[in-house]
């Protein structure tokens, strides 16, 4: 019965690909920890935010408390990405938090909290192609918390575009295209130099039908007389 429910304040099977320890050791580094990592955030989550959170684990009077918080970033913007790391002074607040924190809302997100080996310069980076996470660069669902559509969604969504507008900019240029408006309607300089409209064919029908009513209203004059 004790193995039906996996314990709530021991760290996941995940091994960092970039690592380069064994799992045993792994699992020794991973038994005095002080640091959480946060993931599926929103990317519009703040670091007030988490700090508020993961706090109501800390207990600073004891010497305690969450020691900072490293914001995880978009390679290519700098702009959240949807992770953090969380180092607290004692290894038993990170599993405190571990155990009440993760699986909880932040954001209307349900957020996953998991032991980390320890925060290295560079890891704050997304490791995917567009910059971000690598689970953001494949996604097909819209998530509107992490940007909407996944990376390879959205460049196959502009390749799309932009081939649309080259079709419509071929047809516009190709034979029986139809011609931009305006062409009847330049503006002409006259000998006195100012700008005058240039005459279109509704104007010349417009003078003939002008002519032809001024025409019936000579003939129809004299029987009116």
């Amino acid at each position: 019965m004790a193995h039906v429910v996996q314990p709530l304040d021991q760290p996941s099977n995940y091994k960092d690909s970039q690592t380069r320890v064994d799992r045993k050791r792994q699992n020794e580094m991973l038994a005095n920890s002080t640091t959480l990592y946060i993931g599926n955030l929103s990317f519009f989550t703040t670091e007030e935010q988490i700090y508020e959170l993961f706090s109501k684990c800390a207990n600073a009077a004891d010497g305690g408390g969450i020691k900072r918080i490293i914001m995880g970033l978009d390679r290519n913007t700098r702009t959240p990405c949807g992770f953090c790391f969380v180092e607290y002074y004692t290894h038993t607040e990170a599993l405190a938090s571990m155990r009440h924190v993760s699986g909880t809302k932040l954001d209307e997100r349900i957020i996953r909290c998991d032991l980390d080996l320890g925060y290295k310069e560079g890891r704050q980076f997304g490791r995917g192609k567009s910059g971000g996470q690598v689970r953001d660069e494949h996604r097909q669902d819209y998530d509107p918390g992490r940007g909407g559509w996944g990376a390879q969604a959205q460049r196959l969504e502009v390749e799309r575009r932009r081939a649309v507008e080259e079709r419509y900019a071929d047809a516009q240029d190709g034979p029986g295209a139809v011609a931009g408006g305006g062409e009847d309607w330049k503006e002409i300089e006259t000998s006195e130099g100012k700008l005058k409209r240039g005459r279109s064919p509704e104007d010349e029908g417009d003078n003939d039908r002008m002519g032809h009513r001024t025409r019936i209203d000579e003939v129809a004059e004299p029987d009116r007389m």
